[in-house]
Order: C-alpha cells, then sequence, then structure tokens
C-alpha cells in the first residue's frame, strides 16, 4: 500500500510485481502456499526490490514493524556488498581456477585424441572404415611407406596408385602378386618396390622410417574380419623392427 501511494518513488528499476512465469519460477524452489489457493494463499503476485528500493521503501513505510523489517533488509545488503568487496580476491581465484580448468580440458580432449589414434579396431563389415582407416595412415608419411604384408595383392595396387609416395613392399616369394603385373603397375605409375622375403609374419606399415603400425589382417582383407590396427609405441621394439626391415631392404 505504501508503494501505490508513492508509485513516483518507484520506478521499475526499484520495485515491479512479479509476472506469473517468474513467480512459479520463485515459487518452485521454495516452500510457499498453493497459488489461488482460497485458504490463505497469495491471490496477487508479489512485489519485489531492488537495493535501491528497498532504501526508498525505507522512506515511506511508517509502522515500526515495517520500519525495522526494512532496516534488517538494508543491513543484509551492505553486509552483502562488503562480503563481495572483502573477498574479490576469492573470485579472482575461482575465475582462475576455472580458467585452468578449461585449458586442462583442452588438453585432455587432445590427449585422448591422440589415444584414440594408437588403436583403431574394424569390426566385421566395416569394409569403408578400413580402407579410410589405411587411407589416413598412408596419408600421414611425407616420402617413403614401407608395407610388409605378405598376402598383398591386386587390391593393394588399388589402394597406393593415386598416392604420390615412394612405397616399399616387402613379401613372400609365394606371393599373388607376380612379376609381370608388378611391371605393368610401375610402368604406369612408378611408385612401387617389390622385396622378396619370407622372414616376417605380422603386416606391417612403416612411415618415413619413423612410425610402425602393426595390422591383425593383411591390407586387402581388412573388414573381412573383426580386427585391430595398432600404433606401435615402444621405442626399443620400433628400433629392432626398423633395424630388422633395413637388412632386408639393403641385401636386395
Amino acid at each position: 500500500q505504501a508503494v501505490k501511494n508513492n508509485l513516483n518513488k518507484f520506478p521499475e528499476r526499484f520495485s515491479w510485481v512479479l509476472s506469473d512465469e517468474d513467480w512459479i519460477n520463485l515459487r518452485s524452489n521454495f516452500l510457499t502456499s498453493r497459488l489461488n489457493n482460497n485458504y490463505g494463499g497469495r491471490r496477487y503476485n508479489p512485489r519485489v526490490f531492488t537495493e535501491h528500493g528497498v532504501y526508498m521503501l525505507s522512506t515511506v513505510l511508517k509502522t515500526k514493524s515495517a520500519v525495522e523489517t526494512s532496516l534488517a533488509i538494508m543491513d543484509a545488503f551492505v553486509k552483502m556488498r562488503h562480503f563481495i568487496k572483502n573477498n574479490d580476491n576469492l573470485y579472482e581465484s575461482i575465475s582462475n581456477i576455472n580458467n585452468k580448468l578449461t585449458i586442462h580440458d583442452e588438453k585432455l580432449d587432445y590427449l585422448f585424441s591422440k589415444f584414440d589414434k594408437k588403436e583403431r579396431l574394424i569390426l566385421k563389415g566395416q569394409l569403408y572404415e578400413a580402407y579410410s582407416s589405411i587411407l589416413d595412415i598412408l596419408n600421414e608419411a611425407n616420402d617413403e611407406i614401407i608395407v610388409v604384408d605378405n598376402y598383398a595383392d591386386k587390391l593393394f595396387l588399388d589402394l597406393i596408385k593415386n598416392i604420390k609416395k615412394s612405397f616399399i613392399l616387402i613379401t613372400k616369394n609365394s606371393n599373388r602378386l607376380n612379376n609381370s603385373l608388378i611391371n605393368k603397375y610401375n610402368d604406369e605409375y612408378h611408385n612401387l618396390r617389390v622385396i622378396r622375403d619370407n622372414s616376417f609374419h605380422d603386416r606391417l606399415i612403416v612411415i618415413d622410417s619413423k612410425e610402425i603400425y602393426l595390422l591383425g589382417s593383411s591390407v586387402n582383407s581388412l573388414g573381412n574380419k573383426t580386427t585391430l590396427i595398432i600404433k606401435l609405441e615402444d621405442q626399443e621394439t620400433i628400433n629392432m623392427l626398423l633395424n630388422r626391415i633395413n637388412i632386408v631392404i639393403n641385401k636386395m
């Protein structure tokens, strides 16, 4: 009633009546009487005040209890302001912590993305996924790619023909790729050297003589059965394999 009698002292930036939506949202967070309850519940949406509105309210309230309530509210506002002022460093620290957490999250996302690339699971029937994964690996190379695969066939040639890199294929003597087919391929594409050697069992892809991928299946049959492509991480193992591969290449 005091506000209604002094509306010119309470512009909207000082005080306003809550909308139905705001009042319902407010009620959902507090134990208040039911809306439109005919047994003592509030029938009209309440009026709310900003800090300045409370100050203005104290100038128009007349009863003792109203004045005491207004003073108590203003004391609370003042204490709150002092707390905020005296804890600026705390808020700054919290902000810095949040920033650091964001940076850490970004770094973790980056690391996990790297971890994901160490192992690639190819399920049975995922022929395109297998083809795409092999292409991604081959395209990591800057210069030379060495493939160790005893069962490479014409599908292997189809895979590498449009990759502008130098390829060395180490494969067994009885491989399906005969010399005639290899010569015809190189007459057109000029990027493949084949070395016959029976000393390897596993399928390997060596990228620029630095990184090695272990294939659970031959390149031409990836996707026919569930298998893994694993990027080797142990440097000692990588060095031993590179040494063995270089011995095979250099003796030819």
